[in-house]
């Protein structure tokens, strides 16, 4: 029987047993964007405006951040900001599930 526990859906399966983690971030202010570089060598992006708390940082608040849960999520101690990965995949599978279905009714 696999460790995999039931409590788990398929994207913590990815994290914690699989060993999905992120590894870095890079910002753009000007453009509004964080891309989010995974393990895997993937990069997900996302509007810094997303969040409201690093919508407000500075550069130097948005670069000061660490990671956390061996990757499994990111923590902003000057604007006391935490996000996880589980998040991040979750917004690209319903930005995904989206782009389908606008090509499928278009």
């Amino acid at each position: 029987m696999s460790s995999f526990s039931n409590d788990y859906d398929n994207i913590e399966k990815l994290i914690y047993e699989d060993g999905l983690k992120i590894k870095a971030l890079h910002f753009h202010p000007d453009l509004d964007l964080m891309l989010i570089v995974l393990s895997n060598k993937k990069v997900l992006s996302r509007a810094i405006s997303s969040s409201p708390r690093l919508k407000q940082a500075t550069p130097e608040q948005l670069n000061n951040y660490r990671l956390i849960g061996k990757g499994a999520g990111i923590h902003w101690p000057d604007v006391d900001e935490d996000l996880s990965l589980k998040g991040f995949l979750k917004e690209e599978i319903d930005r995904s599930l989206r782009e389908i279905k606008n090509t499928l009714v278009a």
